[in-house]
């Protein structure tokens, strides 16, 4: 592919934690075969009775990230991010120490709210019991930096770190600025994604009472339906994506063979509303434009868009008038994964930023569930029924967020392109 954007960074590793699953082959089988990670809450939920629908990640149990002396007060968001760590880098097959100077690698972890789970539970307490309720171990429980610092305290990663939250932008600004690292000569490999954990009864009656949540839908399975005629809000749900990124010349040098290669940021602000996107979506299509430039891109070049498509009506058709505006007649293919794993919030565009990767290596594009009749006012070339195989020069991964923040990232491959 020829470009004239500066160099990119290499995807060698992907870890998941998601409610179609944890490998990143069986994620992405999952969404490529039309399933439904999308349930009704389960009785021994803290949102049963709450919550319809929800798209909920599997369990991960402290013992199984830390040692069980240090598990306590360790939030959900948390146990997630270390999880999905320890996947993606066991996938990229690198060990810190070993395969990458401790100096030269980052953590960059994004999220919405992190640890909410934590701060409800010591509120309660401290209600019922007063202060002596209250557990010192509150703070590192719930700081939105934790998922960050316990991934580098348990790899003994001693490069530059920090936490991203610009609510749902913000699993995708986290993997940007892994690549700003790289091209920057700050780090050689830089572990970054998304991670949220906001499944828990004050925030499910927080959206409730907003509306934007998915409402009558007997089949939950049918509940989110991104760009649909009948899409009536989003579907919440939770889990964790981490990518390992290394720079073209570290990843060469230990022969690590690639997903992707990441070749380009966007980021933009509404500047217009707290929790409405422009309606003509001009915000997102700056953000669209400016990656495209960071890559060296024309429009032309993209071949597959993972839309941000959350199942509301003003959200899904601002990002698809902000998508007719930056690729006019071109049309590339669009879905939105969110019709099978929920909207995962802060979690969400590194989730979505994987599946982009998974999706360039595969050469093949995941189609938007539920998406029966598509809206007019969400006239683009749907992705939906089935799957559809095209090997593609670049793909573009959407994630927007309340406050106006908008990001949008573009993958290309790589000569070692692998599917793993």
């Amino acid at each position: 592919m020829t470009r004239v954007g500066r160099p990119g960074s290499v995807v060698t590793g992907i870890g998941l934690v998601t409610s179609l699953g944890r490998k990143p082959g069986e994620v992405f089988e999952a969404l490529a075969s039309g399933l439904s990670g999308i349930t009704a809450v389960p009785a021994d939920h803290v949102a049963h009775g709450w919550l319809p629908a929800a798209g909920i990640a599997p369990h991960v149990d402290g013992r199984e990230v830390l040692p069980p002396t240090e598990t306590r007060c360790v939030d959900r968001f948390a146990l997630l991010a270390m999880a999905a760590a320890d996947d993606a880098l066991a996938d990229a097959g690198l060990l810190v120490g070993r395969d990458v100077d401790a100096r030269r690698t980052a953590v960059v972890i994004g999220t919405g709210g992190g640890g909410l789970e934590t701060y409800e539970q010591q509120a309660t307490r401290r209600q019922e019991r007063g202060r002596p309720g209250v557990s010192p171990y509150m703070l590192p429980g719930m700081l939105s930096n934790m998922a960050t610092a316990r991934i580098a305290i348990k790899h003994g990663i001693r490069g530059f770190s920090t936490a991203i939250v610009t609510a749902c932008a913000a699993g995708a600004q986290a993997v940007a600025e892994g690549l700003r690292l790289i091209r920057a000569g700050d780090a050689d490999v830089v572990v970054c994604g998304g991670t949220d954990a906001s499944l828990h009864p004050t925030i499910v009656s927080a959206f409730t009472n907003a509306r934007a949540l998915a409402q009558g839908w007997d089949d939950p399975a049918q509940a989110s339906r991104p760009f649909d005629t009948r899409r009536n809000g989003f579907v919440l749900g939770d889990g964790s994506a981490v990518l390992i990124l290394e720079s073209p010349e570290h990843a060469a040098a230990r022969g690590a063979a690639g997903y992707a290669e990441l070749i380009g940021w966007g980021s933009s602000t509404d500047a217009h509303h707290p929790t409405m996107p422009r309606p003509d979506g001009t915000g997102a299509a700056d953000a669209m434009r400016t990656a495209l430039a960071n890559a060296g891109l024309e429009p032309s070049a993209i071949g597959y868009v993972n839309a941000h498509g959350t199942g509301t009506k003003l959200g899904d058709a601002a990002e698809s008038a902000a998508l007719n505006a930056v690729f006019g007649a071109h049309r590339p293919a669009v879905s939105s994964t969110k019709g099978a794993t929920g909207h995962l919030l802060g979690a969400a565009g590194a989730v979505e930023a994987a599946v982009t990767a998974l999706a360039v290596a595969r050469g093949l594009l995941p189609p938007t569930l539920n998406l029966d009749e598509p809206d007019p006012a969400c006239d683009l070339d749907h992705v939906r029924g089935a799957a559809r195989p095209v090997r593609v020069r670049a793909a573009l991964s959407n994630a927007f967020a309340f406050g106006g923040h908008n990001t949008s990232l573009v993958f290309g491959p790589t000569p070692t392109s692998t599917a793993k």
